[in-house]
């Protein structure tokens, strides 16, 4: 697939996403949303595998945050999205473990937030290394724009009584059909596009567990959906990590 083309079909699945939600009207979050299957406590911590479970984020983070300091070679193209999405990951592993301790509306901004940034940063990495005559800066800029709007968008239509969350999925499924055809485009390497598709293939799993929270719980009884979602989508950060690792000590 060629550079042009692969942009081309970038922005036709762009503006065909905008048009399908903007026919679609707002899409409101599910009204049982907080009612997790798994409300078992563990030393007096409550809903404590759904708390816990976000430790794994924690630990990718740091170190993919300890690799990129830790280079002797500069910050490389790409680094300031890869940054970003380092930082969002321990984000997320504070704001997911705040939010699940008592599960409510106000708490969810601090568990969402992050996982826009997170989003953000990998398609920004991405768009920057694939599309290397764009500014770094404005690129991420504009998704980091991007990324607050979508959950301020959806916490300020949750205040007025509807919850719209269409710029908050849209920041994360677009991701999933842009990397893919962007790195197709500039010709990236097999084992990184093998990365990111095994990454990809992860986090679907892990948003299937998210739908199936209850169904799962009661067929395995030790660990509900919901935690396994965090499990996955912690695979697929640790993989990503793992491409980004192995580029970085290449290009050394």
């Amino acid at each position: 697939m060629t550079l042009v083309l692969s942009r081309g079909l970038c922005l036709a699945v762009v503006l065909s996403a905008l048009l399908v939600m903007g026919w679609h009207g707002p899409i409101e979050q599910a009204a049982a949303y907080h009612q997790f299957a798994d409300t078992r406590a563990w030393l007096s911590l409550p809903h404590a595998a759904d708390v816990l479970s976000n430790l794994g984020f924690l630990v990718v983070g740091l170190g993919g945050i300890g690799h990129m300091l830790g280079r002797e070679t500069g910050l490389r193209r790409g680094d300031l999205g890869y940054g970003l999405f380092f930082l969002s990951l321990m984000l997320t592993a504070a704001g997911s473990a705040w939010y699940h301790l008592s599960p409510d509306n106000a708490r969810l901004v601090w568990d969402r937030l992050p996982i826009a940034l997170a989003c953000a940063g990998l398609l920004g990495a991405v768009f920057c290394r694939c599309q290397e005559q764009l500014r770094e800066w404005a690129v991420m800029g504009g998704l980091v724009v991007a990324a607050v709007f979508s959950v301020a968008w959806w916490r300020w239509t949750d205040l007025q009584g509807l919850g719209d969350l269409r710029p908050y999925l849209l920041l994360q499924l677009l991701p999933l059909v842009l990397i893919p055809l962007l790195q197709a485009g500039s010709g990236t390497g097999r084992k990184e596009r093998l990365g990111f598709a095994l990454a990809i293939a992860c986090y679907v799993i892990a948003k299937g567990c998210e739908l199936a929270d209850h169904a799962i719980l009661e067929g395995l009884v030790v660990v509900s959906g919901h935690t396994l979602k965090h499990v996955f989508a912690t695979a697929a950060a640790a993989v990503l990590a793992w491409v980004y690792a192995s580029n970085t000590s290449e290009a050394a």
